[in-house]
C-alpha cells in the first residue's frame, strides 16, 4: 500500500523545490496555489534557497553596438554557466528592458527598476518612476511609484534597493541634489507604500558628499554604499564611502583602505562573496589591477588587499587606460574578471598560481560593471 505523506511533510518538501517548478505546481490544486504565495511559505522557501550555495548572479548588459548604447539587458546567470561558457550564458539569460527603464538593484530575488525620461522634465522638476519585478516568477508590479523633485540634470541621482529586516520592508533609496536648497536628500520608498509616498529621511548639506563614479549603491549587511567626496575643509577633500543603514535610516562615512595608493585610478565599489570590495587600476603603471576586500563590514581595519594582478598576463599594455571589474569568485578562490578596453574579454584568473587560466571575448552583449548576488524566490513585487 502506497504511503501517504502528511501535509506538513509535503509543505516542507515544497519549500526546497525550485521556483520554476513551483510555478507549474500552482495548477495542481487551489490549496497548492494558495500555499505557494502564502507569506509564511515564501519566507521559508527564501531561507532554504539562501542556505544553499549561491549559484547565480544577476548581470546587467548592453548591446555591443554604437547604434544601441542605450539598450539595457538584465537577467540571472548561472555561475557554472559563466565558468563553462560565459558569452552564451549571458546571451541566453539576459533580456532587454523596456525603453527608459534602468536597473536600481536587486535583493532576495526582487529587482527594482527606475524610469526616467526627458519628457518627464518640466519647469526645473524631474519625475522618477519605480517598478518592482521578480524575474523568476515573471511577475511585475502594476503601478509605478512617482517622485517629482526639483533637481539638476547635471547631477544624476544615486540609487539603491535593499531589505529592512526589522520592519520586513523592501526599500528603494534615491540620493537627490535639490537645486532649490543645494542640499543632498535621501528619499525612501517602501514596497507597499502609496504610489506618491517618498519620505525624506536624511538631508546632507552640500557640498558634503557629491557622488563619485557609479550611481548604484552596493548592498552589504543591510546598508547601501556609494563612493563619495567629503570636504573636510574649504580646500581639502577626501574620497570616502557614504553608507546608508536601511534599518535605522541613518548614514555614516567609512574610510577607504589605509594602504590605498594615491595613484589609484578609477576606483569603484563592488561586492564579492557578500563582502564590500574596492577595485581600481594603478595609475603609475596602468597595467595593474587591484582589489581590496572589507572582510568585516563597517570595520575599517578589516580592509585586506585581495588581488594585485598585472594585465601583462593578458597582453594589455599602455598607453591605454584599462577598465576592468571583478565579476565573481569561485569556490576555489579563482576569480572571473571583466575587461572592456582596449579589448572586451572575460578573464579567468588563478589567484594561487598568479596566472590566467583562459580568456574569452564577449559576444554582442557586453556586461556592464555591475552585478548582484541573485537567489530565486517567490517574493511578490507588491504587498500580498
Amino acid at each position: 500500500m502506497a504511503a501517504i505523506l502528511s501535509e506538513d511533510l509535503i509543505v516542507e518538501i515544497l519549500t526546497w523545490v525550485p521556483v520554476k517548478s513551483l510555478m507549474r505546481f500552482r495548477c495542481v490544486s487551489k490549496s497548492w496555489n494558495s500555499l505557494i504565495f502564502h507569506p509564511a511559505f515564501v519566507k521559508l522557501h527564501l531561507q532554504h534557497q539562501r542556505a544553499s550555495k549561491n549559484t547565480h548572479l544577476l548581470l546587467r548588459c548592453r548591446r555591443d553596438s554604437m547604434l544601441n548604447l542605450s539598450d539595457e539587458f538584465i537577467g540571472p546567470c548561472s555561475i557554472h554557466g559563466l565558468l563553462e561558457n560565459p558569452s552564451s550564458t549571458v546571451d541566453d539569460a539576459c533580456h532587454q528592458l523596456h525603453p527608459g527603464y534602468f536597473f536600481i538593484g536587486s535583493c532576495n530575488g526582487l529587482v527594482s527598476l527606475l524610469y526616467h525620461s526627458r519628457s518627464l522634465v518640466r519647469h526645473g522638476s524631474i519625475e522618477y518612476r519605480v517598478r518592482f519585478w521578480n524575474p523568476a516568477t515573471r511577475i511585475m508590479s502594476l503601478n509605478l511609484s512617482h517622485l517629482t523633485f526639483h533637481s539638476s540634470q547635471d547631477h544624476d541621482p544615486g540609487f539603491g534597493f535593499g531589505y529592512d529586516d526589522l520592519s520586513d520592508t523592501y526599500k528603494v533609496v534615491l540620493l537627490l541634489l535639490d537645486i532649490k536648497t543645494n542640499n543632498w536628500e535621501v528619499r525612501v520608498h517602501c514596497l507597499g507604500d502609496t504610489d506618491t509616498c517618498w519620505r525624506n529621511t536624511v538631508t546632507v548639506t552640500c557640498p558634503d558628499f557629491p557622488l563619485w563614479g557609479g550611481r548604484d549603491g552596493k548592498l552589504v549587511s543591510g546598508t547601501l554604499n556609494w563612493l563619495a567626496v567629503r570636504w573636510e575643509t574649504d580646500t581639502v577633500n577626501q574620497l570616502v564611502i557614504f553608507s546608508y543603514d536601511l534599518n535605522m535610516e541613518t548614514y555614516k562615512y567609512l574610510l577607504l583602505p589605509g594602504g590605498l595608493s594615491e595613484h589609484a585610478d578609477n576606483p569603484s565599489l563592488g561586492v564579492l562573496k557578500g563582502c564590500l570590495c574596492l577595485y581600481h587600476g594603478q595609475e603609475q603603471v596602468r597595467t595593474r589591477f587591484v582589489v581590496w576586500l572589507m572582510r568585516e563590514f563597517g570595520v575599517e581595519n578589516s580592509w585586506t588587499p585581495w588581488l594585485n594582478m598585472s594585465f601583462e598576463l593578458v597582453q594589455l599594455f599602455p598607453p591605454w587606460q584599462l577598465l576592468a571589474a571583478p565579476l565573481c569568485m569561485f569556490e576555489n578562490d579563482d576569480v572571473m574578471l571583466l575587461a572592456n578596453y582596449p579589448r572586451s574579454q572575460y578573464i579567468f584568473y588563478n589567484r594561487r598560481d598568479n596566472r590566467i587560466v583562459r580568456t574569452e571575448d564577449f559576444n554582442d552583449k557586453v556586461p556592464l560593471f555591475s552585478h548582484d548576488d541573485y537567489v530565486q524566490s517567490l517574493v511578490l513585487p507588491y504587498r500580498n
